[in-house]
């Protein structure tokens, strides 16, 4: 993408207004000049340092096409940036005349964009280290400390709080952005009364009035978020990702999902059992249960199904089924159970390891269970940092174990199973892929991973720069996770303070807090309100001083001491067969590219300017062209992580394993986001599959935040990315060759069901039609170079066969060779079936019903000649 008319673009309003603005003595305007001289400077400087980008970037994709890595993210990040920017000043450039102007208000938007601007020219800089350092070919840095040690300093002392305020999430699609601010406002409310004493009710009351300040004043809603990401530990983070786990709030969501007639919480006995081997059945070998830190336990599952299957009524699995809240429902219209289905699914949710189960996900797991008309095992799996690495990976694989035991239980043959999860449970996905093939039993038939975590070092990577702007998923928290999975973080138990009351003295409690929370709550918001009246009417020229919330002595923590070993032994039952993991520069396949010669060295720094950016003797890095980014205010502790060699264990970073473990995994199908921190660990283990000729698809969704099946009915745009994921689950479950002619009638129904799904646009093909344009707009990109599935085969059922973009690179032709490119390659068979889909439903249905009575009439006839003498 050409970025230099945007600059011109950028150059000349900012010139504009600069000029206008300086014939004005008022402060005010002043300051319009100083933030419109900031944006052109900074554009002077991103300019050619994004045109040298554009020229590299692409060495470090997948392939052709799929056009997706950290760099091509961060530029990106730099255009949206520009593109507010752009927006805001032509819109000041249109207004600053009008009476109606509201200049403060325009001032303070631009200045916020001006200081994210100065924050994006950092992380360029540092992108342009990592090029410079990096092995050619590869995003992360090898090497343990150095360079991804001096990006933790710099994380830890730049400013971030521009990025929660008023530019909250502006690299995001705009209907995300509503979502962001509130998850925002209700993190502070809930840190604001983290650790004091309340109840739940005492906490609600005092949030619902602490949210107002934060949700009129965006300067201290950046501040506060800066200071909770950087000072709260590994609890607090639980503690609120797991709000979603409250039985009131997963009812709410279950009654806008699509309702099934089994959901079932289970909880298997820790018991041995035997499974065949996949070379030879007679063979077998013992699963046994999970004890690594706490011992044998109970393992949790969750069984969703849309229809009532047999084996699913049996009293064996209700012996299984445990207890749930008062509000938990399930519906049971049918009493006569259908057939088991030869399908599978194993679900393993994310949550960093720390928070979340399959409740938080049940209502996209409901979709997928209707959809895929299969059912769906999620593993509920022990959370750290109670219950470290690997107890999580041994639980998930002894659930995937009994699943293919136990089967006829779930309502399945397992005849073709699918292993599905998003972020950690990708990660873990993974894993228990290559632990079972390991153990030699039944694969899964493939995996569908959603922006997994398959590096968990904290190496600098250029997606892993976009922490320092992405609101749910800062560099903090997620260097507290992965401490917590390795066990490194030890256990911080509850305070002494907060001991157990008795019935009456809590009432007690309660209710002098929630009294005297309402009373500061209250003086706190008319004091901010009548603050912000006064502002609005001029008063106070000068920059304010920095405010502190009423919660600041919660807030304030211990300094943060260097990791000790966790009290828990690091065990690793089962696991004795690991070979010795590979070094990251195995992880980064060399690329043709670099060897070609086509790309110089100037773009990368050169001595001179090596020695101005070598950092100084506090370990802080020495930007060039005298460029300092905006220091933090907060006081935050030394952010390090633990170089542990647990770190490197191939079931805790696949992305480390060796090849031989690597050459046993099943088809692999990932969907990364293209802003999210983690998409450089999804694009450099697709490159290790590729490389070891393993089947692999990389999909990359566009404008979305890390976490977007948690939102999928959110907005259209995490809809249609839900919607890919359940196409790439069905690809696994029902593949195409192996697909079953369905009846005419339901055909017709699905076709008009999918059928917007189901549309091919391929680039560069002929125009339009309007109802192509609709479909066009998915903001998908796919490795076979479409953004929409194919259109549907005569073949297989329309919805569950595969499309021609949805194979891997190199893969075979399309099902339908008459179907290329979504163009007729001049045969009468396919154009004939593609003017029958033109047809509405009930034209189709009578032309289908005229063939039938003619075909009917010519057999008759056929006899009758026959039966002739």
């Amino acid at each position: 993408m050409d970025s230099r008319p945007l600059f011109q673009t950028l150059h000349t309003l900012a010139e504009d207004n600069a000029a206008f603005f300086r014939n004005r003595a008022t402060d005010t305007s002043q300051r319009f000049v100083a933030a419109f001289t900031a944006i052109q400077e900074h554009a002077q400087y991103l300019e050619p340092l994004l045109g040298h980008f554009a020229t590299v970037y692409h060495i470090f994709d997948l392939d052709e096409h799929t056009p997706a890595n950290g760099y091509r993210s961060l530029a990106q990040t730099v255009r949206c940036c520009l593109a507010h920017i752009v927006h805001k000043s032509r819109y000041v450039s249109a207004n600053r005349g009008s009476i109606f102007f509201r200049s403060k208000h325009n001032l303070a938007e631009l200045e916020a964009y001006c200081t994210a601007l100065t924050q994006l020219r950092a992380l360029v800089y540092l992108a342009q280290r990592l090029l410079t350092y990096n092995r050619p070919g590869c995003l992360f840095h090898h090497e343990e400390g150095g360079l991804s040690e001096q990006f933790l300093q710099e994380y830890v002392t730049m400013h971030k709080g521009c990025f929660y305020g008023r530019c909250m999430g502006f690299q995001f699609a705009p209907s995300i952005r509503p979502f962001l601010q509130t998850i925002a406002i209700s993190l502070i409310s809930f840190g604001e009364n983290y650790k004091r004493h309340q109840s739940g009710l005492g906490v609600a009351a005092s949030s619902l009035l602490t949210g107002g300040k934060f949700a009129i004043d965006p300067e201290l809603r950046g501040t506060e978020f800066e200071r909770i990401t950087q000072n709260l530990d590994v609890h607090f983070w639980k503690s609120f990702w797991n709000l979603t786990e409250m039985e009131l709030l997963a009812s709410l969501a279950s009654m806008t999902t699509s309702q099934v007639q089994v959901s079932r919480a289970l909880s298997v006995p820790p018991d041995s059992f035997e499974l065949p081997l996949a070379a030879d059945p007679k063979l077998s070998v013992t699963i046994t249960p999970p004890v690594a830190h706490t011992g044998p336990g109970s393992i949790q599952m969750r069984l969703i199904s849309y229809e009532l299957r047999e084996g699913q009524d049996s009293e064996e699995l209700a012996s299984l089924v445990r207890p749930e809240g008062a509000l938990a429902l399930e519906l049971r219209w049918k009493t006569k159970p259908l057939p088991r289905s030869p399908l599978l699914v194993v679900h393993i949710h994310g949550g960093g390891f720390v928070a979340q189960t399959s409740k938080s996900h049940e209502f996209y797991l409901k979709t997928w269970a209707q959809e895929l008309d299969a059912p769906i095992l999620s593993i509920d799996y022990s959370l750290a940092p109670e219950a470290p690495f690997p107890r999580a990976l041994e639980e998930c694989f002894y659930a995937y174990c009994w699943a293919l035991k136990n089967c006829h239980l779930l309502g399945s043959t397992a005849e073709r199973v699918c292993l599905a999860g998003d972020s950690a449970g990708g990660n873990l996905c993974i894993a228990v892929a290559m632990r079972a093939s390991a153990f030699g039993i039944k694969m899964p038939d493939g995996i569908m991973a959603a922006y997994p975590v398959t590096l968990l070092q904290a190496l600098a990577s250029p997606s892993r720069l976009l922490t320092l702007l992405d609101p749910l998923l800062p560099l903090s928290v997620l260097c507290k996770c992965l401490s917590a999975y390795a066990g490194l973080d030890p256990e911080q138990s509850e305070d002494s303070a907060l001991e157990k009351l008795s019935p009456m003295n809590m009432m007690k409690r309660d209710t002098s807090l929630l009294f005297r929370d309402l009373r500061l709550s209250a003086s706190s918001f008319l004091s901010s309100l009548l603050e912000h009246t006064g502002k609005a009417n001029g008063a106070g020229g000068t920059d304010e001083s920095m405010r502190k919330s009423i919660s600041e002595a919660a807030l304030k923590s211990k300094p943060a001491s260097s990791s000790r070993e966790s009290r828990k032994s690091l065990t690793c039952h089962n696991l004795s067969f690991i070979t010795e993991p590979s070094s990251l520069d195995s992880s980064c396949p060399p690329s043709p590219s670099w060897s070609s010669g086509q790309h110089q060295s100037s773009f990368f720094l050169n001595k001179e300017k090596q020695e101005d950016a070598a950092p100084d003797k506090d370990n802080r890095l020495i930007f060039p062209d005298g460029f300092e980014p905006v220091r933090s205010e907060q006081t935050a502790p030394h952010l390090h992580v633990e170089l542990s060699p647990i770190f490197k264990n191939p079931f805790m970073s696949p992305l480390l394993a060796p090849d031989a473990m690597l050459k046993g995994l099943p088809p692999v199908h990932i969907v990364a986001c293209a802003l999210d921190p983690v998409l450089d660990d999804s694009v450099m283990f697709a490159r290790r599959l590729r490389a070891l000729g393993k089947t692999v698809t990389l999909r990359v969704v566009q404008d979305l935040p890390h976490g977007f099946l948690s939102l999928s009915q959110l907005c259209r745009e995490t809809r249609q990315a839900s919607t890919l994921c359940t196409e790439l689950i069905r690809e696994i479950l029902r593949p195409q060759e192996e697909a079953v002619p369905p009846p005419a009638a339901t055909a017709a129904t699905s076709l008009r069901k999918h059928r917007k799904l189901e549309r091919t646009v391929h680039a560069g093909a002929a125009p339009h039609t309007a109802a192509q344009d609709d479909s066009a707009q998915t903001g998908l990109e796919e490795q076979g170079g479409t953004q929409a599935k194919a259109a549907p085969s005569t073949q297989g059922h329309p919805a569950r066969g595969s499309s021609a973009a949805g194979q891997p690179s190199g893969a075979g032709p399309p099902s339908d060779p008459e179907l290329v490119n979504g163009q007729d390659t001049g045969s009468s068979g396919a154009a004939g079936r593609l003017a029958e889909q033109s047809l509405p439903s009930p034209a189709r249905g009578k032309k289908s019903r005229a063939h039938g009575e003619a075909d009917s009439k010519m057999a008759a006839q056929s006899r009758c000649r026959r039966e002739d003498p």
